[in-house]
């Protein structure tokens, strides 16, 4: 489990034992009962969300992976002028609620780039949460060319978790970071990338190929 859920589901836990034995010593009602029956369920459901397997990236020079679990929702050529200063090629990935939400980082290289920005929550598979909304912007510089990814809040999920800063060494598929309950990640690649996905495929952190940069610097 990742570390961001240990108080949540330590404190659901606690709380579910207290109501519990409470509710047998004091042989209390229903309600008493289906409190502590929603608190365990709570509990469950949050270890389940924050659950993070191991994942054995993929070999190969300028292989991009998944930097998130989830589905392709759109392939697109985009202006991104903050860190390509031009045209790119994006990929973007819907993480559902059953999805697992810890990130990874889709190359290796160092962070050039690495910039929170505040917005607000909309469905994040709407195109309009990709400019709108809270975000994490991290740019790397790999030795096979730049990418840049997202991590981009949803309607639920309110918290950004990212380990990264400017001048970060990452290794492909090492964990950076994680989105709480529902999200969106972005991919940029340099037009020259071929897009090893198709829409509506689903993707793993850390695993899936999604890219493969073909100009080596």
């Amino acid at each position: 489990m990742h570390r961001e859920g240990y108080t949540i589901v330590f404190a659901l836990v606690i709380a579910a034992l207290i109501l519990t034995f409470a509710y047998r010593l004091m042989e209390g009602g229903p309600g008493l009962r289906g409190i502590s029956v929603l608190l365990w369920a709570c509990a469950a459901m949050s270890a389940f969300f924050f659950r993070d397997p191991e994942r054995q990236a993929p070999a190969g020079e300028g292989k991009v992976v998944s930097p998130a679990d989830g589905r392709v929702i759109a392939i697109e050529e985009v202006e991104e002028m903050e860190f390509f200063g031009g045209k790119t090629k994006r990929i973007s990935i819907f993480l559902s609620v059953f999805d697992v939400h810890v990130n990874r980082a889709p190359v290796s290289g160092v962070v050039k780039l690495m910039r929170y920005q505040p917005g607000r929550f909309h469905v994040a598979s709407l195109p309009q949460a990709s400019v709108e909304n809270e975000q994490s912007i991290i740019g790397v510089d790999s030795p096979w060319g730049k990418v840049l990814f997202k991590q981009i809040a949803g309607l639920i999920a309110r918290r950004i978790v990212c380990d990264l800063r400017e001048g970060h060494r990452v290794q492909c598929g090492e964990r950076f970071g994680i989105i709480k309950f529902g999200s969106r990640m972005e991919v940029y690649l340099p037009l020259s990338a071929e897009v090893k996905v198709r829409l509506r495929e689903k993707v793993r952190a850390g695993e899936s190929i999604i890219g493969e940069l073909k100009n080596a610097q």
